[in-house]
């Protein structure tokens, strides 16, 4: 049972949106805070009394709002934290903690700048500080972290050293593509043709495949991003998000701006995202692969 546990520790799960995009999760806190504050008027809240009490709590909120910014920017720039498609629960727990923590002591220290100083040089002030932190800023994060559960709970493996053939006599000619786990226990086959997308789920992904003219899925043991470098000798496939590989030549409309695109395919798959950052590549793949 403590194995099981451990194990959904270092399951892949996806960043939460505040520490995915700083600048809006910064946003967010900062309105989050001031609401609270306002609302609900904690008893060890002071006005400054150059501001009054809502001006008071507007530069309490500002304030952390600006230290959860830089602070997963400065978490970025760590080697453990820095790379988000290799993210994991443990490394998301981690992130809340560390950055409520230090936000606690930030916004501690603005209290001798902002209110009276008068006895707040003491532990009892600093720990008051840490608690109310935490009990305001935990339900954002929580909330942004508990939409992305279902990656806990993966989906079947495939089982050991299964083979997908393909049965399509169009493509007996065409190059076999094999795609194997981290532990090489399990592979899957098949013709470049055949693949729709490629999608992360927790530590599996899964491969939307055309087989006897429909999309079956067949789920592998691995890492989307180990499963983008055993496919980048093919040039048709482009990874256009954390989670997905697509087949550019199953594209059949590509909706959107520089700020993301919104993929339809054939075969009635549902849509796929480009996030904004992976825009320019798929811009140039699809126009190489299509001249």
């Amino acid at each position: 049972m403590n194995e099981r546990k451990s194990k959904w520790f270092f399951r892949e799960y996806p960043q939460n949106l505040i520490l995915e995009k700083p600048l809006r999760g910064a946003f967010i806190m900062t309105l989050f805070f001031f609401g609270f504050l306002i609302i609900y008027n904690p008893r060890a809240t002071h006005e400054a009394r150059e501001m009054g009490y809502a001006g008071t709590m507007a530069v309490y909120s500002l304030i952390a709002g600006i230290g959860v910014y830089f602070q997963v920017w400065a978490l970025r720039k760590s080697r453990y934290f820095s790379d988000g498609s290799e993210w994991n629960l443990l490394k998301e727990l981690l992130s809340i903690v560390i950055i409520l923590s230090g936000l606690g002591v930030i916004i501690y220290s603005a209290g001798f700048v902002i209110e009276p100083p008068d006895d707040r040089w003491n532990f009892v002030t600093f720990l008051g500080s840490l608690r109310y932190t935490f009990s305001v800023g935990l339900l954002p994060f929580v909330l942004f972290s508990i939409a992305n559960y279902r990656y806990l709970f993966p989906l079947e493996t495939v089982p050991e050293s299964r083979q997908y053939l393909s049965t399509h006599e169009e493509n007996t000619g065409e190059t076999q593509i094999k795609i194997e786990s981290k532990l090489k226990k399990e592979e899957l086959v098949f013709h470049p043709d055949e693949l729709y997308f490629a999608e992360s789920d927790g530590n599996y992904v899964v491969f939307n495949l055309i087989r006897e003219g429909r999309i079956k899925k067949v789920i592998i043991r691995n890492s989307i991003s180990n499963i983008e470098q055993q496919l980048s000798a093919y040039t048709c496939f482009c990874r256009t998000h954390r989670a997905y590989i697509v087949n550019l030549n199953k594209v059949i409309m590509a909706d959107g701006n520089s700020l993301g695109y919104t993929l339809k395919l054939g075969g009635d798959v549902g849509e796929i995202p480009v996030s904004r950052q992976n825009t320019r590549m798929f811009d140039e793949k699809l126009k190489l692969l299509r001249k």
